[in-house]
């Protein structure tokens, strides 16, 4: 698992640009907090989130209770969440600390699901929706937890998006400590 960040790292990802446009010194290397603090306020939060959510920089334990801590978050937003996405984060949590099974983690995501749809018809439930979606695909790949969490903020503003990311990467950050 890597503990630090270089332009050589971030290559090996494949960016859709090239770090070296924002990073100029190639022969840079920081552990993962110091070069955030230091490109936080040159690189965008949604890339930094991009690199940061892969296996290779965070357990799997960490990126199911960060998807479960995003999906929490969303369902402060919402005024009577379904039961149902809230014992889905329940569940998920209590998996990525051993004391839940796969069986009763799917139960969870199904049950999800059901609420997610039925989110999904009511059109001002758009961040109810989006906060069950983010739950129900927790074994998904890493880095699309943090993107489904904020586009759920972005349906309601742009403001609240980019803020969303914000407080996502505040929040990714305590797990490096």
């Amino acid at each position: 698992m890597y503990k630090t960040i270089s332009n050589a790292i971030i290559r090996q990802f494949q960016p859709c640009y090239d770090p070296s446009k924002v990073i100029t010194d190639e022969n840079e290397e920081l552990p993962i907090k110091d070069w955030v603090q230091k490109y936080r306020n040159v690189i965008p939060a949604k890339d930094i989130l991009w690199l940061l959510l892969r296996r290779e920089f965070i357990s799997e334990k960490d990126l199911r209770l960060f998807a479960v801590w995003c999906a929490r978050e969303l369902l402060k937003l919402v005024e009577n969440p379904d039961e149902r996405s809230v014992n889905a984060c329940n569940v998920a949590e209590r998996y990525a600390n051993g004391e839940a099974t796969k069986d009763e983690l799917y139960a969870a995501r199904v049950a999800a699901l059901y609420a997610a749809n039925a989110a999904a018809n009511d059109a001002a439930s758009v961040t109810a929706y989006y906060a069950a979606y983010t739950i129900t695909h927790a074994a998904s790949i890493a880095a699309s937890y943090a993107s489904d969490a904020s586009y759920a903020a972005y349906a309601t503003s742009a403001d609240i998006y980019d803020t969303a990311r914000e407080v996502q990467l505040d929040q990714l950050l305590t797990y490096f400590e």
